[in-house]
């Protein structure tokens, strides 16, 4: 569904992107997670056709995305900063998308005043910004698009109305097979939506996988022994950070899961348990791996 292959994009001095490669498939929720700077929001502004890659393909449906009408009425974005005109109401945005986007779906729009419950007649740009972005969800949401890009998107809402933003959205996943690329730092709320994730670091993918493979070879490992644990373990292991609380030891190890345990039980372990890990953990110690600083982070 959405291919970017090899992109690269150059401001003055500074690399954002370099030799990009991503991958999101049709009817899924792709996480593009990564640290500041690492070139999220301007892979973003490619998808969205605002900026033009340098070097490099990005693909929706097989299609390049720059000044592509026809894909630009099928793909909403919205984004954490948003802009809205000055005088205009709800109402009159919803008047302003349905004569952008051919699609439109009025009854939806009246529908969804039960989960929003804004007075149309306000305008946008008097509202709260949790507010300003639950208008923005309203309106895209009845645009009805096959692709949805987001960038962190239920900053400034509330629990109850991000649970409720999140239902739409996967329901429009469940029932139209739309494609939703989310970019976020709250890991925690995507570990429960998306389906695929991709990590980013210095403008390049440094890991794309279902968000099950993510986890699978990374392990939390909770390990004691009659002793200090042996140093010949730690070199048969790929031990990515290592901590001591009083006889337990408390690893993180990446490799095969049967394969650390037989080797951890051929020095007869007191105790030898393998822990599930968090994707904000698969996050830190991935990008640990590349020199992304994750000593302090506490296991």
């Amino acid at each position: 569904m959405i291919e970017v292959k090899n992109v690269t994009k150059v401001f003055e001095d500074t690399k954002a992107l370099d030799n990009l490669c991503l991958h999101v498939k049709k009817g899924t929720v792709y996480g593009l997670i990564g640290p500041n700077g690492a070139g999220k929001t301007t892979i973003i502004k490619h998808l969205t056709g605002v900026y033009k890659q340098d070097a490099g393909e990005v693909l929706i449906d097989g299609n390049n995305v720059y000044e592509n009408i026809k894909l630009k009425n099928k793909t909403i974005c919205i984004g954490d900063d948003l802009y809205f005109f000055p005088t205009y109401t709800i109402a009159d945005m919803a008047k302003f998308y349905a004569g952008l986007y051919p699609d439109w779906d009025w009854v939806r729009y009246e529908s969804l005043k039960e989960v929003f419950k804004i007075d149309t007649k306000r305008r946008v740009r008097k509202l709260s910004k949790g507010m300003q972005k639950q208008v923005a969800f309203w309106l895209g949401i009845c645009t009805k698009p096959d692709v949805m890009i987001l960038d962190e998107p239920v900053d400034g809402l509330d629990p109850v109305m991000r649970r409720n933003v999140w239902k739409l959205m996967l329901q429009d996943v469940a029932e139209r097979d739309i494609t939703v690329l989310v970019s976020s730092h709250n890991l925690r709320e995507l570990e429960d939506v998306c389906d695929h994730v991709g990590i980013m670091f210095g403008g390049k993918i440094v890991l794309e996988k279902s968000l099950d493979d993510a986890k699978g070879n990374i392990h939390k490992v909770q390990a004691a022994f009659s002793g200090f644990m042996p140093d010949e373990l730690t070199q048969e292991l790929n031990v990515l950070h290592s901590e001591q609380f009083g006889s337990v030891y408390s690893l993180i190890i990446k490799g095969d899961s049967g394969e650390i345990k037989n080797k951890i039980a051929a020095y007869s372990p007191l105790l030898c348990d393998i822990l599930p890990l968090t994707l904000e953990e698969v996050f830190i110690y991935e990008l640990g791996g590349i020199g992304y600083e994750s000593a302090n982070i506490l296991l």
